[in-house]
């Protein structure tokens, strides 16, 4: 296992460990974390470890199931599942996901960027349509834009 496997392999497990300050430490002073699914970065300490906090109230039995690494020099390419009962809300920039009760088996792409053993960029890409599906979200989308159309249409009738 080279270095750079080792600090992210502690980076998945201080996020499972639930543990801000220590995710935040593997992470370089002006370090960034991506969620390519919902187009938002965080930056900087306090930034950086409300990712943590919102996974951990919205899925306190999140795993990463790590799959693969893929390792050429400073990049780090990690294919996982995201794992997790969703029993809390889940605070997104869009707004916030009540609690459904389901559970989540996501996969998921992680890229890493690293300088000196600590993260640069962490790039996520989950697949969000997927987490999306698992909790009920877009069966409930689904449902609201039928029975919109469906009164569109009384309307010309």
């Amino acid at each position: 296992m080279t270095a750079n496997e080792a600090a992210i392999r502690k980076t998945y497990q201080v996020a499972e460990d639930k543990d801000v300050s220590g995710f935040v430490n593997c992470f370089t002073e002006d370090g960034t974390f991506t969620d390519e699914s919902i187009g938002h970065t965080y930056r900087g300490p306090k930034e950086l470890g409300r990712t943590v906090e919102v996974y951990a109230r919205a899925f306190p039995d999140m795993h990463r199931e790590l799959y693969a690494f893929y390792i050429i020099g400073d990049t780090v390419v990690v294919e996982l599942a995201l794992q997790g009962t969703h029993k809390g809300p889940l605070e997104l920039p869009i707004g916030i996901i009540q609690p459904t009760g389901k559970r989540m088996n996501a996969p998921c792409c992680d890229v890493f960027q690293l300088t000196n053993g600590k993260i640069k960029s962490f790039n996520c890409y989950p697949s969000g349509t997927v987490v999306l599906t698992q909790l009920g979200i877009l069966e409930t989308l689904k449902l609201s834009y039928e029975g919109a159309q469906h009164e569109r249409a009384d309307l010309y009738t």
